[in-house]
């Protein structure tokens, strides 16, 4: 393990990112650009005595876990991340894995997208990035440890990053539907990346914990995720309906999820009031007051 050259290439990668890059709050009072050690041990889900000691060269040695956390919470590419590896004196993720690694090019197109909510998802349904306006809709994915940030533990076990319930509104039959279609993408999934470890371990999780995934897996039949229409209940602007189209990047075999509405409809104008206000929660009282979530 290198230890100096380890922390260079963590500071390096810190300071190249600002907090709209990863979709978190700018918030006030910054006096340096880049990411703050908060910020990245947020996103990577360690704490942040842990991201200083790496920084300073005297921390210990990452489990492989951690250096993919960390990949991800800095937007290294592939190349970045072998190194990252390397430096650690760890073996890189073998071919045949599934990729978790955020691609500059996608992370461009993310940046781009500032009037929609946008979320990376990759195989396994782990969300691998989001923007503001995603957090804005949806809740603060970086509250959430990294374990937990995966769409279809929360859509199988209930867990969630907004409390005990998701924000998604669906019928009986739409939660029918969509869980079916995500159960046929987790089987295309093992059948491309049978050897991913972190995949064959939720899936056995979820046939253990979930009887309703164990029964559709059995059912069998594989799909990739296709493009619907869903509804939110947002604590401020009320009930929001979008389309939310998954746009897949091919040779990475992620998805970006897009959440959109028809020009001049009441969810384009619910989307517009949530680029002003963020993750705020405007709570009405005897004289005006937001609160944060």
């Amino acid at each position: 393990m290198d230890r100096g050259e380890l922390a260079q290439v963590l500071r390096r990668a810190r300071a190249r990112l600002s907090p709209q890059d990863v979709g978190l709050p700018a918030g006030e009072r910054r006096r340096v650009g880049g990411l703050r050690r908060e910020e990245v041990a947020l996103l990577a889900g360690v704490s942040v005595d842990y991201v200083v000691r790496l920084e300073q060269g005297r921390g210990p040695r990452p489990s492989p876990q951690v250096l993919r956390a960390l990949a991800r919470a800095l937007r290294l590419d592939d190349d970045e991340s072998a190194e990252l590896f390397h430096l650690a004196g760890s073996t890189p993720p073998l071919p045949g894995t599934v990729d978790d690694v955020v691609r500059p090019s996608v992370q461009r197109l993310m940046d781009r997208l500032v009037d929609l909510p946008v979320m990376l998802l990759d195989a396994r349904g782990d969300v691998l990035a989001w923007n503001a306006m995603a957090s804005a809709l949806l809740g603060d994915w970086s509250s959430v440890p990294v374990r937990e940030r995966n769409v279809n533990r929360i859509r199988f076990l209930g867990t969630t990053p907004y409390g005990p319930r998701t924000r998604v509104a669906m019928s009986p039959g739409e939660r029918e539907e969509t869980a079916a279609q995500a159960v046929a993408a987790l089987r295309t999934a093992t059948a491309r990346y049978p050897k991913d470890a972190r995949l064959n371990e939720l899936i056995a999780e979820l046939r253990r914990e979930s009887p309703d995934f164990e029964r559709m897996w059995q059912e069998g039949g594989a799909s990739l995720w296709r493009s619907h229409r869903k509804s939110v209940d947002h604590p401020t602007v009320g009930r929001v309906t979008l389309d939310c189209d998954a746009l897949h990047v091919p040779d990475s075999d992620q998805a970006l999820i897009v959440y959109s509405a028809p020009p001049g409809s009441p969810a384009a104008d619910a989307l517009a009031l949530l680029r002003v206000i963020g993750t705020q929660t405007l709570t009405p009282t005897a004289g005006t007051a937001a609160t944060r979530d």
